[in-house]
C-alpha cells in the first residue's frame, strides 16, 4: 500500500475535511479526493461519509486511522529530526495572544535556546484565537496558545492554566468612587467611570460584569487600545477603569499604581490551552516546548 495514500488518509481523518487536509498537505482538493478514492478502491470499503461540511470516518476508517497513524507519526519524526546530532537545531514556531505570550510563554521557553539550551531557535506570532488556530491548521505554527478549546480531530488541546481577572483603576478613581458604595445590583457605583478596553465590544469588562454583577456595562469604551499592556498603562495614568489579568497587573497593584475596585468571592477566570496538530507531539522539539510550558504553568497557577 502506498504510504502517500495513508498519509493523506490520516490527514483527512484528523482534519475532518478534504479542503483543510489539502491545505495541510500542500495539495489541491481534487488530488486529495483522488487519493482517498484510490485507497478506498484498494480496500474495497468506504473510509469517509461525505457531509455538507467536511467528512466523518466510517468504522473501517476509524480502525485504519487507529492502526496507521502512530506508525506514520514515527516516520515523520525520523524525517524531521534527522539521524545525526548536526541536524538537531530546530526552529519552534509558537503563536498566541500577544500579552500572555510575551509576558509568560516566551520567557519560559528561553531556556531551550542559546548556547546552554537544547538546540532551539524560536519564532513567535501574535493573534486572536481564530487567527492562531487557522495558522496552526495551515502548518504556519508548531504550537499554539489559545483561549478557545478547538473541536475536531485535527487538533490536540491540553489545559495550560487559568487567568484571574481583576477590576482596577488608578487610586484617584478609587477615592472618587468611595469604598463600599454599591449600586442596586451589588456592583460598585461605576456608571460614571470611563472604560478602557482592547476592543469596542468590551470583551473583558462585559465578561466581568456578567460573571460578577450579572449585569451589562453601562456605557461604551472611552479608550480602546488593542493590547492589555497599553490598557494597564492608561489605567495607571488615570484614564478610567479596566479589567485585567492579575498576572499582568500584579506589580502595578503592589506598587499602588492601580488598585482593585472590587474583590469578588469568586473572581472571573479565563482558561488557556496548549494546542498542536494531532500527532505532532511525536516531534521532540514540539514535545519539549509543550512540556516546558506545562511545568512553568504549575508556578503560574
Amino acid at each position: 500500500m502506498d504510504l502517500a495514500l495513508l498519509r493523506t488518509f490520516v490527514t483527512v481523518h484528523r482534519a475532518g475535511s478534504f479542503t483543510r487536509a489539502a491545505a495541510l498537505l500542500g495539495l489541491s482538493q481534487p488530488a486529495v479526493t483522488s487519493q482517498i478514492r484510490s485507497l478506498e478502491r484498494q480496500l474495497g470499503r468506504p473510509l469517509f461519509l461525505r457531509q455538507a461540511r467536511g467528512v466523518t470516518p466510517t468504522t473501517i476508517g476509524d480502525e485504519l486511522a487507529h492502526k496507521a497513524a502512530p506508525h506514520l507519526d514515527a516516520l515523520v519524526e525520523i524525517v524531521e529530526t534527522g539521524l545525526d546530532d548536526a541536524s538537531s537545531l530546530r526552529t519552534l514556531h509558537l503563536a498566541g495572544p500577544p500579552e500572555f505570550t510575551a509576558e509568560r510563554a516566551l520567557p519560559a521557553l528561553t531556556e531551550l535556546t542559546g548556547a546552554d539550551g537544547q538546540g532551539y531557535t524560536l519564532r513567535a506570532s501574535f493573534g486572536d484565537a481564530e487567527e492562531i488556530l487557522d495558522g496552526l491548521a495551515a502548518g504556519h505554527h508548531d504550537l499554539a496558545i489559545s483561549t478557545a478549546r478547538p473541536r475536531g480531530g485535527l487538533f490536540t488541546a491540553t489545559t495550560l492554566c487559568d487567568e484571574e481577572h481583576v477590576l482596577v483603576a488608578a487610586p484617584p478613581w478609587a477615592e472618587r468612587i468611595g469604598a463600599g458604595k454599591l449600586d442596586g445590583n451589588g456592583a460598585p457605583a461605576l456608571d460614571h467611570v470611563p472604560v478602557i478596553e482592547v476592543h469596542e465590544s468590551l470583551p473583558f469588562v462585559s465578561r466581568y460584569w456578567a460573571s460578577v454583577f450579572d449585569a451589562r456595562p453601562a456605557g461604551p469604551g472611552t479608550v480602546v487600545v488593542p493590547d492589555l499592556r497599553a490598557v494597564l498603562a492608561c489605567a495607571a495614568a488615570g484614564a478610567g477603569l479596566a479589567v485585567l489579568p492579575r498576572y499582568l497587573c500584579a506589580d502595578a497593584l503592589e506598587r499602588g499604581d492601580v488598585v482593585a475596585l472590587h474583590e469578588p468571592a469568586v473572581p472571573p477566570l479565563r482558561t488557556y490551552f496548549l494546542v498542536v496538530r494531532t500527532g505532532t507531539l511525536a516531534l521532540p522539539h514540539i514535545a519539549r516546548a509543550h512540556e516546558r510550558l506545562q511545568r512553568a504553568a504549575a508556578d503560574w497557577n
